[in-house]
């Protein structure tokens, strides 16, 4: 595997938009063109990122960073994380998921960062597993219906 994370051109920007999770998870995880078009009117803070095997998209990674967590301006909570994970249908179980989480890991260290934050629906169909099993942990608080979880980067 030659994996690596590809910044979205103009040139990539339908390859982006191909990627669909398995229909069974699209009420986990908004579509592609959704985060697209929050990373458009973010650009400060949204990190959005084609997870490429070879010249093969498998995946579609963006990650938060340096954003107020509360509705506060003045807020002095302050996090980076991982926005949205969307694997391509036939895609997973290859370690493209972990790959892509590991990438966000890196460029929030590399910006000054030493936690990684994530927010997934609950339940049995949920990603909860996933991420527990990259070593996330359950903060205790929730953003809107979704778990709150963290991974300790130092």
């Amino acid at each position: 595997m030659s994996l690596r994370l590809e910044k979205i051109t103009p040139a990539t920007v339908d390859t982006a938009l191909a990627i669909r999770v398995r229909s069974d998870q699209e009420h986990l995880v908004a579509p592609v063109v959704k985060s697209l078009a929050e990373a458009y009117v973010q650009p400060d803070t949204a990190w959005p990122r084609l997870i490429m095997d070879g010249d093969r998209a498998v995946g579609f990674v963006m990650a938060f960073l340096d954003i107020s967590w509360d509705e506060d301006p003045d807020s002095t909570d302050i996090r980076s994380g991982l926005w949205r994970l969307n694997i391509a249908d036939g895609e997973q179980g290859r370690g493209y998921g972990r790959f892509a989480v590991e990438a966000v890991a890196q460029e929030i260290r590399r910006r000054g960062g030493e936690q990684l934050f994530v927010t997934w629906h609950p339940g049995s169909d949920g990603p909860e597993g996933f991420y527990r099993g990259l070593g996330f942990e359950l903060t205790g608080e929730t953003s809107g219906d979704q778990t709150v979880g963290v991974l300790r980067l130092t």
